[in-house]
């Protein structure tokens, strides 16, 4: 791997600015799954890369009655890495996910 890219103050001040901007609106979207505004499933559907670029770990644990260790065991089953990222989610995993979150609800 090369170095990272050297950026000028105002570069790192626009890259700083856009990942804080990213940050609050995948904290919006768990908010607003956590009070039941939104379903899981929008993540998957989402055009946002911010909301595509969520752990999918993050995204499970944001739901009303699941924590850590219930989040880790839905995506063992469901053959997912807990550093995956939503965008990063294939087609069956996503199934699986889907058939799991039904059955545990």
């Amino acid at each position: 791997m090369g170095a990272p890219p050297t950026l000028s103050i105002e570069q790192r001040r626009q890259a700083l600015a856009k990942a804080v901007a990213a940050r609050k609106l995948r904290a919006a979207f768990k908010e607003e799954i956590r009070l039941g505004k939104r379903i899981w499933q929008d993540a998957f559907r989402a055009e946002d890369e911010s909301i595509k670029k969520m752990r999918v770990r993050e995204l499970i644990e944001s739901l009303p009655g699941v924590g850590e260790i219930r989040a880790r065991n839905i995506l063992e089953k469901a053959g997912i890495s807990p550093t995956r990222r939503v965008g990063g989610v294939g087609r069956s995993q996503y199934l699986k996910l889907l058939q799991l979150m039904k059955a545990d609800s």
